[in-house]
């Protein structure tokens, strides 16, 4: 089978054997993959990693232990938990000390055309999701993390930093919560993508400490300490771009005005594919490009320019 290699910021493809199956796992052929921002900064380094990316993803069963999945179309969980210890006791497998992450920690990803993942990582996906938005279900359960995570009430003003493609999510989430989203990004043809109140930083000012709640989605070192000063004091910061390195805060204001930073990454995919299927959330404009996996380094270049939002790799023959 053809799969995709990062290894010292290069994009290859190699040919591998088809993955074994393990007990209680399923071998998944891919049908679309999304290229997302985390796969961009393993590239750059992000882990020290090196081997096949991808988590994003839908496919269809062709093989595993339960014959009930084999011919369906899912999206999985990227975490492979032990299923033993107390975090995974608690249903947060996503914290399990040993735990293995699809396309980032230990286990290959989904930019092969088969992957495997165990079958109580799998959801089925609904017919009135498209192959295309199914992509989006991993980053979307991401965004409704926020939910599970803090309590926002409805009306409530929240502010929402970074117009790439997890801030549109975000923005998007949240106002299907009930939220009234203030978006704040550089590109107003991005902006225009969703219906929330949005304004373009530029020259213009931001608002300081306006908002209870303010999300960073920025992928940028210099996100954070913004989304800081926007917030009121005993205000919540959601932590959510992924950035390789180091990022450099004075930690004084956050102390001063005792304001709380939230880390938030995965989620819970039960609460994103409703929002998919409904209608809520909508993704399809979020796609710049599609290639097929055989043009993955092509794809990758792409999804690095400036302006792209989602970048999709299909499996071959698709």
């Amino acid at each position: 089978m053809l799969a995709v290699h990062l290894e010292n910021g290069r994009v290859e493809l190699r040919n591998l054997p088809l993955p074994r199956i393990p007990e209680g796992f399923a071998r998944i052929r891919l049908l679309a993959a999304g290229i997302c921002s985390t796969d961009l900064e393993l590239q750059r380094g992000y882990y020290g990693f090196s081997g096949t990316p991808g988590h994003e993803f839908v496919g269809e069963v062709t093989d595993c232990d339960d014959k009930k999945w084999v011919g369906e179309r899912v999206a999985g969980e990227i975490n492979l938990a032990c299923g033993k210890c107390d975090w995974c006791a608690r249903k947060l497998g996503r914290h399990c000390p040993t735990r293995k992450v699809l396309g980032i920690v230990n286990h290959p990803g989904a930019f092969r055309e088969f992957l495997t993942l165990p079958t109580r990582n799998l959801h089925r996906v609904p017919k009135s999701i498209s192959t295309e938005a199914a992509v989006f279900i991993e980053p979307v359960a991401a965004a409704c993390e926020i939910f599970d995570q803090i309590k926002i009430p409805k009306g409530e003003r929240v502010a929402v930093l970074g117009d790439g493609k997890l801030g549109l999510l975000i923005a998007q989430v949240l106002k299907a919560h009930g939220a009234q989203v203030h978006l704040f990004g550089r590109h107003r043809e991005k902006l225009r993508l969703v219906d929330v109140y949005s304004e373009v930083v530029g020259n213009k000012k931001l608002p300081s400490k306006e908002f209870a709640f303010t999300v960073d989605s920025t992928g940028s070192s210099a996100g954070l300490a913004t989304a800081i000063a926007m917030t009121q004091p005993r205000g919540t910061v959601v932590m959510k771009s992924t950035v390789h390195g180091l990022v450099s805060i004075n930690t004084a204001v956050p102390i001063v005005d005792e304001i709380t930073l939230v880390g938030s990454r995965c989620g819970r995919m039960e609460a994103a594919i409703p929002l998919l299927a409904s209608g809520k959330v909508r993704v399809e404009n979020l796609i710049s490009e599609s290639f097929s996996l055989d043009r993955a380094p092509e794809a990758f270049a792409r999804a690095a320019t400036k302006g792209v939002l989602k970048v999709l790799l299909r499996g071959n023959g698709l």
